[in-house]
């Protein structure tokens, strides 16, 4: 029974008229109820032949078990994939030997305030020299725009290697500054072909998550809130998410 309906059997009990009733229940429902508008879909689509795999990464396949335009009494699929499809979040086992799995990430971590950092086409490494030319500091979480989402790369087939990236020095001064989480757009926060996966174990040694493929085309620059809830697979070093944000009014 909900919260409105207990209000108002309580208010018939004390004897509260009609209308009072009517009116307090009404009330009740309005504020009970979640504000949709102004949040943007930031999930890449999840499909064969349309999302981007990493090189060398499990293929993505969905298999029609069942269909009912074949007459079957249902449509039944099923999906394989690796747990680092689409837009998906880094859990620190990823590269920590000992560190949590994605379904041991707080919340606190995945929602709340953010802000939209838009990165220049023309810059492929966001180093700490190029983090520094942005307003960046005082976000408890950062989002980069870079040339994956201006040339739409996380709704193409094709892998691209010269996705932009973040450095190492940039991951230390995310650490320093007590970022709760970093997110990108395209399938890797680390540099294609990186000797080492230092920007993964700077930021996910201190617990900081990663989300990455973040389709971020019709996010603006600027603080937001963000709603990232990765699939609590027990355990796993990371698992796709659904990520929502929703810009913030500017003063």
């Amino acid at each position: 029974m909900t919260r409105a309906i207990w209000c108002v059997l309580l208010l018939v009990a004390c004897g509260a008229p009609p209308q009072a009733t009517s009116d307090s229940a009404t009330s009740m429902a309005a504020a009970m109820r979640l504000p949709t508008d102004g949040w943007i879909d930031v999930t890449a689509v999840l499909a064969p032949g349309r999302t981007p795999v990493y090189e060398g990464d499990a293929p993505l396949r969905v298999e029609q078990l069942k269909d009912m335009r074949r007459g079957d009494a249902l449509t039944l699929s099923k999906l394989d994939m690796g747990a680092h499809s689409g837009t998906h979040v880094d859990a620190p086992r990823h590269f920590v030997r000992d560190g949590v799995g994605i379904d041991s990430i707080p919340l606190e971590r995945l929602i709340g305030a953010a802000r939209v950092i838009v990165i220049d086409d023309s810059v492929q490494a966001i180093t700490r020299a190029e983090l520094d030319r942005h307003d960046w500091r005082g976000a408890p979480r950062l989002l980069f725009r870079t040339r994956s989402s201006a040339r739409g790369w996380m709704d193409s087939v094709q892998f691209h290697r010269d996705f932009a990236y973040l450095a190492p020095d940039a991951a230390d001064a995310l650490v320093d500054a007590a970022v709760q989480l970093v997110g990108i757009d395209y399938i890797s926060a680390e540099q294609f072909g990186a000797s080492a996966p230092e920007t993964h174990r700077r930021l996910l040694g201190r617990g900081i998550p990663i989300v990455e493929g973040l389709d971020l085309r019709g996010a603006p620059a600027g603080d937001c809130d963000v709603i990232i809830l990765p699939l609590r697979v027990a355990g796993a070093d990371g698992a796709p998410a659904r990520a929502l944000l929703r810009p913030r009014a500017r003063r």
